[in-house]
Parts: C-alpha cells; sequence; structure tokens
C-alpha cells in the first residue's frame, strides 16, 4: 500500500499551519505560515532504472520576533516524508492551536 499525504502529516506529528516550533538546535521560535502537499523525487531504482515518487510535507516557517509583523523577515521551508526524521530531531510544537 502506497503512503498518503495524510499519513505523513498524521504518523510524523507536524505542526498545523499557525502553530510555533522550537529549534532544539538554537532554540529560536518559529511560526508554520503554509503546509503543502508534494510529492519528493526518490533515487533511481539501480535494478528498474524507474523514478519513484513519495507523498511529502511542505511547510514554511518564519521565525517570530518582537515588533516584526509576520511574514517579514527570515523565513525558509522543509518538506517531511515518511522515511525521514528530521522533524522529530530538529523541532519541538510549542504552541498547540
Amino acid at each position: 500500500m502506497q503512503a498518503t499525504h495524510d499519513e505523513v502529516f498524521r504518523q510524523k506529528n507536524l505542526p498545523n499551519v499557525g502553530q510555533i516550533v522550537r529549534s532544539k538546535k538554537y532554540g529560536t521560535l518559529w511560526r508554520v505560515m503554509e503546509k503543502r502537499e508534494i510529492w519528493q523525487h526518490t533515487a533511481d531504482d539501480p535494478g528498474s532504472g524507474k523514478v519513484g515518487l513519495l507523498p511529502a510535507i511542505y511547510l514554511a516557517y518564519w521565525r517570530v520576533q518582537k515588533g516584526v509583523l509576520p511574514g517579514i523577515g527570515k523565513m525558509f521551508g522543509y518538506a517531511y516524508t515518511l522515511h525521514d526524521t528530521t522533524f522529530e530531531t530538529n523541532w519541538e510544537i510549542v504552541e498547540e492551536k
């Protein structure tokens, strides 16, 4: 059975738009500004030469700063699939919505 975008979101326990997350490495706060369902390319299968696609959730983050309007300042985004642990390793949800 092929994974779906909903499964990725649920199993990875990703935050919703508007929630605040904290960087485990730097302690900085970031707000989730956008969530998109995308398809992530996988490496070519050496046996068949086929390129695969995995469902992924793309989250765009904005760094929370006092006195700065949302969306102005530092922003970045990342795509999460079922096969990576980058969200759990790097982020913690600090504000539930």
